[in-house]
């Protein structure tokens, strides 16, 4: 059983939440070891159609536990990088499933980094951003250089990683951050909702969407143009897409099986 994170599976739906609240859910190593393994346990579950991350108590994620970094003899960043962040953004980033953000408070840092490399977030109205590293003379990693513009545009993006000043989850609505804002107490059942119609939905095309997004975000147009020919080609021959013209032409709702 996982020590720092506790993972749920219903209705096709995983929910992975972030379990050391004492400290705002901060990254130790056993927890960026857990939510890799259940990522991948994620990715290859095909009864898991959609991916949820909250964190329990007050905070998302505060980012890196600085206290299990001051127990380390020896820290090397790029070594920590490397082996402990890198591979769950770029995992979400890469997952072929729809996964949502359920942000319950403060997302800093990493913990920020992972809000943002999520697909879409909701965020209760006490929830926050911060890209906290210059308060400490470092620069924000774990995708957030990359992602963070994307999302924001470039001036918002060097306001945030400069000043450090933490955004609140209106603002961030307001920037493009997040999708949707709801009061606390409305938020789970909210994000379990938004969960299972994804769920729900034509798994293979979301995947393949998911793709071509990423993808395309760095090219030319006529190479995008291109790609998305060659990525609807597959989503064409897949059981969820005659599904969605059978229904359409019997005018009934899609029974998608994310086939």
């Amino acid at each position: 059983m996982p020590d720092t994170i506790l993972v749920d599976k219903a209705d096709s739906v995983m929910t992975l939440t972030l379990n050391r609240p004492d400290v705002l859910n901060a990254f130790n190593a056993t927890m960026s070891t857990e939510v890799q393994e259940a990522l991948r346990d994620a990715e290859r579950d095909a009864s898991v159609r959609a991916i949820m991350i909250t964190g329990a108590g007050r905070g998302f994620c505060s980012g890196q536990d600085l206290r299990d970094r001051a127990e380390t003899s020896s820290f090397s960043f790029v070594e920590s990088l490397r082996r402990r962040y890198n591979p769950i953004i770029a995992k979400l980033l890469s997952i072929e499933k729809p996964v949502l953000a359920a942000m319950n408070g403060v997302a800093a840092g990493a913990g920020c980094s992972l809000a943002l490399a999520c697909d879409l977030r909701i965020a209760s109205e006490g929830a926050s951003f911060i890209e906290v590293f210059a308060r400490v003379g470092l620069i924000p990693d774990s995708g957030s250089t990359y992602l963070l513009p994307r999302l924001v545009g470039l001036g918002k993006a060097f306001e945030l990683c400069y000043l450090a000043e933490p955004l609140s989850a209106a603002d961030a609505q307001r920037v493009g951050l997040v999708n949707w804002v709801v009061p606390a107490d409305q938020l789970l059942d909210k994000a379990r909702a938004i969960a299972s119609r994804l769920a729900a939905g034509p798994t293979k095309a979301y995947g393949l969407i998911k793709r071509a997004l990423y993808h395309n975000l760095y090219t030319d147009i006529e190479t995008a143009l291109d790609y998305e020919a060659l990525t609807q080609e597959a989503a064409g021959r897949t059981t969820d897409h005659r599904e969605g013209v059978a229904a359409f032409l019997e005018k009934r709702t899609p029974r998608f099986k994310g086939e």
